[in-house]
């Protein structure tokens, strides 16, 4: 095609489509793109990570408050530095500082856009030509996307998702001081996602990687997106956990700021208010939150074993997923995950998440039990309704 003498100089960037075709949000798409628009039921929507939408995930009424104050103080209506807003960088040290054996300071906080421009900025600070991170499997998808755009290849750090995402386990104290120790030894970073931290309801309990930031550096993931359920916010951070200052010496630190100076912060009223937000949220509304995920988690992994065709080995202690094998076997005419999912969107009006794609893991679902309960029953019933539909016939 010509401009009249010259070939057009631009073109598209090819690796991005295929980046696109495994995240997540592309696989929902194509798997709600199967619903009908004459069902009347409502939508089940087990599939995103985004409980907002539910009235027994509501925010608390203090970090709504927090985000009016902000806004009607007027002080924060212009440009942020590119590193954030102190105040909101000093809050989030401190806020992580009550799980630490030693101290963060504001320096070492990077207010971004949510946990995925962290995940961006993170590998984006390590993205040598011929590097690559050990991505653990099955975990969240944009790590697989975004390390692929990357090009990235010879091993340079790991990633540790914990509690996890998509199968709800919670890694103890132990384990994840013989990750950093084995990442010690290999000579590699940790980056550890924690956007689900604290979000447990099992006998495990939270443990930062961070704790072990004086055996191996840790570059730290996190947001309110989840704790505060909040993830329309967009505001996350990321944080170099490192007491021996190893990232500082090695650039790490340098290619973080310079990145950040190049692209977008997050929107300056939200850092505003999140000093008060850290600060005054109520114990009681985190503990509300925990137990309705256990009871959903009871609800969920019990529901699953109504339906012949799925199985879970074991109950989630953390997050808000879980992995569900699919056994195809007992099944009459379904493909795959992605067919099962495709033909239970349009029949049933049911969204989860065919984890072949998105995943890779082939013939497995990672069903959200972050909904009213109500829903989830309902949902799950539906699904077992599929099941006795399709199922092969004796």
């Amino acid at each position: 095609m010509e401009n009249g003498s010259k070939q057009w100089r631009f073109q598209c960037i090819k690796e991005l489509n295929p980046a696109s075709a495994i995240s997540l949000r592309g696989v929902l798409d194509l798997v709600i793109g199967n619903l009908r628009t004459d069902d009347p039921r409502p939508i089940v929507p087990l599939g995103n990570g985004d409980p907002s939408q539910f009235p027994c995930f509501r925010t608390s009424t203090i970090a709504e408050d927090a985000i009016v104050d902000a806004l009607h103080s007027a002080k924060y209506n212009g440009y942020a530095t590119p590193l954030g807003v102190p105040s909101a960088r000093r809050a989030i040290a401190d806020y992580l500082n009550l799980d630490l054996p030693y101290k963060l300071s504001a320096d070492d906080i990077y207010p971004t856009s949510g946990c995925i421009q962290a995940i961006e900025v993170a590998l984006a600070a390590i993205a040598l030509p011929g590097t690559n991170i050990l991505l653990p499997r099955p975990g969240f998808t944009f790590y697989e996307s975004r390390a692929a755009h990357n090009h990235l290849q010879k091993t340079v750090a790991m990633v540790i998702i914990n509690p996890g995402n998509p199968c709800g386990t919670v890694y103890s104290y132990e384990h994840l001081k013989r990750v950093a120790e084995t990442a010690r030894k290999l000579g590699i970073l940790v980056i550890a996602d924690e956007v689900y931290g604290h979000l447990t309801f099992g006998s495990t309990p939270f443990v930062p990687m961070a704790v072990f930031g004086s055996i191996v550096p840790v570059l730290t993931l996190g947001s309110i997106s989840k704790r505060w359920i909040v993830p329309g916010w967009r505001l996350g951070w990321l944080v170099t956990s490192d007491p021996n200052g190893i990232l500082r010496k090695l650039g790490i630190v340098d290619s973080i700021t310079g990145y950040l100076n190049i692209t977008a912060n997050p929107a300056t009223f939200i850092q505003g208010a999140v000093p008060h937000i850290l600060e005054n949220t109520k114990d009681d509304f985190f503990s509300k939150i925990i137990v309705t995920l256990r009871e959903a988690a009871e609800i969920c992994y019990n529901g699953i074993k109504e339906v012949p065709c799925l199985s879970c080995a074991k109950k989630p202690e953390g997050s808000m997923f879980v992995m569900v094998k699919l056994n195809i076997s007992l099944l009459e005419d379904i493909n795959d995950d992605m067919d099962f999912c495709k033909k239970l969107a349009k029949e049933e009006s049911v969204i989860i998440v065919p984890a072949g794609i998105a995943f890779g893991m082939k013939n497995w679902l990672r069903i959200t039990f972050a909904c009213e309960i109500s829903a989830l029953e309902e949902g799950l019933g539906r699904i077992k309704a599929f099941y006795q539909r399709h199922a092969k016939k004796e």
